[in-house]
């Protein structure tokens, strides 16, 4: 009956079954948790269940890093089988590895993984991988620039790589039969699954999430979307915005307009007064503006953080969501807007039509499900925490002075804060500058030695949670366009990279991706273009080049999500032709070039171009 659940499709989707096979499932693993010990008993047992303790094994060590570890004798067997003889795994090896990695060594292990190992049709190759091993015990510079692993020897690299493929080789095996669909807390073993997201492989997340992706699309016709573009370059009022005039018209469909596939338009974009016919160029254009709208000051909902406010710390180029009191409900009006944010999320993960928004990791991490953190917060607000960290520490020395003097610690600790802190109560300043209670009738407690601490509890809730609302309703929004449930096996990071694309223009790939039309890579002027675009323009300038080209900043995240080659055609003119400017076609992705006469000259017109002419009129001539 158990071996009937897990091939029969029927079982598979049915709700009640679900819960039966999760159960048994669970049942299973307690008698395997018995029989570890009777290897032959393990023969009565299914290959699932198998390859489900040893994953779950596996997954126990790495993210138990205080107990000793309890290698499965069935994993080294396994590894015999899977890997080549004089590749396979044994105790020794895995255990002495083991202890030269962190989790941010094995985060940047498996980055390293996802960038080397070439992929066969979006699968695991065991001989490709295999071959791919081979070269880490003589090749150590295929990770020297990665900094955690510059300082583990190669061969620890080596056993690593060999313990992470065959992880995910359990995984491959195993997930498709575990429902993913469960919120956390609920199922112990897609909650231990989620608990070593940053252990598997992109391209096992990818191919599950891609059969949901497939499995949930919609089929329709993109609905016109007319666009006051000079209303919005001027944008007196948020409803003046590209972003709010497309929320207007398409809020109440959103959730199955956006459920379209890959290279397709979720609209079709019409600019008012303009000329021009939409064959993808002002649609990508529309995708764009409204991405600079989010991240800005022209709608309520995102405001630059208190870092990028103030000029210090990091991540200054981050925009976080607008804070309201927290006693009060937020706006429906405003409610709507973040779930259509999430909405175009789901929509760009959906289409690769990327978002140029620029959110923290914080962000990030709430809507897969994954805990914020303290360090979190800092990471927008250098001095989040520097008032009560600075108070605790006052706290401690008082207390270590009065246990050295005999003192009375509350005596002492009343006097620190009469005498320093005589101001401070149960409030807060909250990221946008206004101070809300923490409790209610907080203005009016005063802090002192007795409620301190609870103070400090409340303090670090509200710092944590301060977006909460706000970024639900986003996730709202985003999970109403894709499925929640194969996302939660994504990273932080891999969210943000499926909605924004790369965070840089990949020059190389871009390369990859470019066809000359009566031309070929090594002639002078073609040569003085990508010494231009790689050597003299900046990041910012070259995501301008690719508005003006393409009507959109960034470059798809994988080569086989190029829909379209870049196009570099010659321009021929009359006349004086370092005065001529370039052309664009946004819809074929194509720059008819001059050939000018000096490298610098090409930066001064293609800078020009880029700058000043990225108004779409009549689709295609972009002057």
């Amino acid at each position: 009956m158990f071996i009937e659940l897990h091939i029969n499709e029927i079982y598979l989707n049915s709700f009640a079954l679900k819960h039966f096979r999760r159960s048994f499932t669970h049942l299973e693993l307690s008698q395997m948790e018995r029989d570890k010990q009777l290897i032959s008993s393990l023969t009565e047992w299914s290959p699932f269940m198998k390859d489900l303790t040893i994953a779950l094994d596996l997954i126990n060590i790495l993210t138990n890093k205080i107990q000793p570890c309890q290698w499965s004798e069935m994993f080294f067997t396994e590894s015999k089988e899977i890997l080549d003889e004089n590749l396979a795994l044994t105790k020794e090896m895995v255990e002495t590895a083991h202890i030269h990695f962190s989790r941010t060594d094995d985060e940047q292990l498996i980055k390293f993984m996802n960038q080397n190992i070439k992929l066969d049709e979006n699968s695991l190759s065991n001989g490709l991988v295999i071959d791919f091993i081979k070269t880490l015990s003589t090749d150590s510079t295929k990770y020297a620039s990665f900094s955690s692993l510059c300082n583990i020897p190669s061969v620890f690299i080596q056993t690593r790589v060999k313990f992470f493929y065959l992880l995910n080789i359990f995984l491959i095996r195993t997930l498709p039969s575990i429902d993913l669909s469960l919120p956390p807390g609920v199922g112990f073993i897609v909650d231990r699954m989620r608990s070593i997201r940053h252990c598997i492989l992109f391209v096992i997340k990818f191919e599950i999430f891609t059969g949901a992706l497939d499995k949930t699309a919609y089929d329709s016709d993109p609905p016109d979307i007319n666009f006051d573009i000079v209303k919005a370059s001027v944008a007196e009022h948020p409803e003046d915005t590209m972003f709010y005039q497309a929320y207007k018209q398409l809020k109440s469909n959103a959730c199955r307009i956006f459920r379209i596939s890959t290279d397709e338009r979720a609209w079709k974009a019409k600019y008012v007064g303009m000329f021009s016919n939409d064959q993808g160029g002002p649609y990508r254009d529309s995708v764009t503006r409204i991405s600079a709208d989010i991240c800005s000051t022209r709608l309520p909902l995102f405001i630059l953080c208190p870092n990028g406010r103030v000029n210090i710390g990091s991540n200054r180029d981050r925009w976080i969501p607008n804070v309201f009191p927290p006693n009060r409900s937020i706006p429906i009006d405003i409610k709507n807007q973040y779930r259509f944010v999430g909405q175009l999320m789901g929509m760009a993960i959906r289409t690769k039509q990327y978002l140029d928004v620029r959110f923290p990791i914080l962000l990030w991490k709430q809507l897969i499900y994954e805990e914020v953190t303290i360090e979190d917060i800092e990471a927008i607000d250098i001095s989040s925490f520097a008032i009560i960290n600075k108070m605790e520490e006052n706290i401690r020395q008082v207390k270590t002075l009065n246990t050295c003097n005999d003192g009375d610690v509350n005596n002492s600790g009343d006097y620190l804060f009469s005498s320093i802190m005589t101001e401070l109560t149960f409030d807060v300043v909250s990221s946008t500058g206004h101070t809300y209670e923490l409790i209610p009738g907080g203005f009016h407690i005063p802090i002192n030695t007795a409620n301190f601490e609870d103070y400090c509890v409340h303090y670090r809730q509200y710092r944590i949670h301060e977006f909460h609302r706000q970024i639900e309703f986003i996730r709202q929004g985003l999970y109403s366009v894709v499925p929640w449930a194969n996302m939660t096996l994504f990273t932080a990071h891999e969210l943000e990279e499926a909605v924004c694309g790369k965070g840089y223009i990949d020059i190389e790939m871009l390369k990859r991706h470019t066809r000359y039309k009566n031309d070929n890579a090594s002639s002078p002027h073609i040569q003085q273009f990508w010494s231009v675009f790689s050597e003299m323009f900046s990041e910012e300038q070259r995501k301008l080049f690719l508005i003006f080209v393409w009507g959109r900043s960034t470059v798809p995240y994988r080569d086989e999500d190029f829909s379209t080659k870049f196009t570099i055609a010659s321009l021929q003119t009359s006349g004086d032709v370092d005065k001529i400017l370039p052309k664009s076609y946004t819809c074929t992705f194509t720059l008819h070039l001059p050939a000018y006469s000096t490298k610098e000259i090409m930066y001064e017109r293609l800078n020009y171009a880029i700058t000043y002419c990225s108004s779409i009129d009549t689709d295609g001539r972009m002057n």
